[in-house]
C-alpha cells in the first residue's frame, strides 16, 4: 500500500472506454477530408493531443490538423462523447478512495469541456474535487503542462503527495518531468511495452489492482 494523498486519473482508457466514439469521429472525419484510412491503428490516437496525431499519422501540416479537430468536434460533440462507458469497477474504486481520505482529480488531455459532460453524465463528477483538461483552442493539452497545472491547485502539497494514474506514456512522462510518482494502466489503449518503456513506478493490469495499491 503507498500513502499519496492526492490522485491523479487520466479520463479515456483510464475511467471510460471511449474507443468506439473516438474512432468513429477520426473515421468521420477522415471521410469528410477525403483522407486515407491507411491501416493505421487509429487506437494510437486515442490520448495523446489530437492535433498532434493527425500531424504525425496522416502528415498533415498544423493549420490543417487543426481543421481536421474541428470536423472532427463536429461528430464527437454530437454523438462521439456519449458513445462511451466506464470501465467495470471505476465508480466503486472512486467511491472506495474517497471515503479512504483520498483527494481524486481528473488530468486529460481532451478539451475540459467535453471532460466535465463525460463526468457529469457518468456521475462520476462528484468523486472529483479538480478537473484539468486543454482548452477549446488547442492549447495546454499536454499532459507535462496539464498535470503542472493540477499541482497548482494544491500549493500545500508536496509533490510525493501525488501520484499520476494513466494508460499512456504521455501519463509517465507528465508525471517524470513534474516529478512526481505515477501508476501505469495496462487495461486501456496504450500497449505494455509503450508503459513499460517510460517506467512507471507501478503497473497494473486490473482496476482491481489500483484498489489493492491504495487500500488493505
Amino acid at each position: 500500500m503507498i500513502k499519496s494523498k492526492i490522485l491523479l486519473f487520466d479520463l479515456d482508457g483510464t475511467l471510460t472506454d471511449s474507443k468506439q466514439g473516438i474512432i468513429n469521429s477520426i473515421r468521420y472525419t477522415l471521410n469528410k477530408m477525403k483522407l486515407p484510412e491507411n491501416n493505421i491503428n487509429l487506437e494510437l490516437m486515442i490520448g495523446p493531443p489530437l492535433s498532434e496525431s493527425f500531424e504525425k499519422y496522416y502528415g498533415l501540416n498544423n493549420e490543417t490538423a487543426r481543421q481536421a479537430v474541428a470536423v472532427y468536434r463536429e461528430y464527437y460533440a454530437v454523438k462521439g462523447i456519449f458513445e462511451n462507458e466506464v470501465y467495470p469497477g471505476i465508480p466503486e474504486l472512486l467511491h472506495k478512495l474517497k471515503n479512504n481520505n483520498k483527494t481524486l482529480a481528473c488530468v486529460t488531455s481532451k478539451a475540459a469541456f467535453y471532460a466535465e459532460q463525460i463526468l457529469e453524465h457518468f456521475n462520476l463528477n462528484p468523486y472529483f474535487t479538480r478537473l484539468v483538461g486543454s482548452n477549446m483552442d488547442l492549447t495546454c493539452t499536454h499532459k507535462i503542462e496539464l498535470i503542472k497545472l493540477a499541482l497548482s491547485h494544491f500549493p500545500q502539497n508536496s509533490n510525493s503527495d501525488f501520484i499520476m494514474i494513466g494508460d499512456r506514456a504521455d501519463d509517465i512522462i507528465g508525471a517524470k518531468h513534474n516529478k512526481i510518482a505515477s501508476i501505469g494502466i495496462l487495461y486501456g489503449y496504450g500497449s505494455r511495452e509503450e508503459i513499460n518503456k517510460e517506467q512507471p513506478d507501478y503497473c497494473v493490469d486490473t482496476v482491481e489492482e489500483i484498489r489493492n495499491i491504495f487500500l488493505v
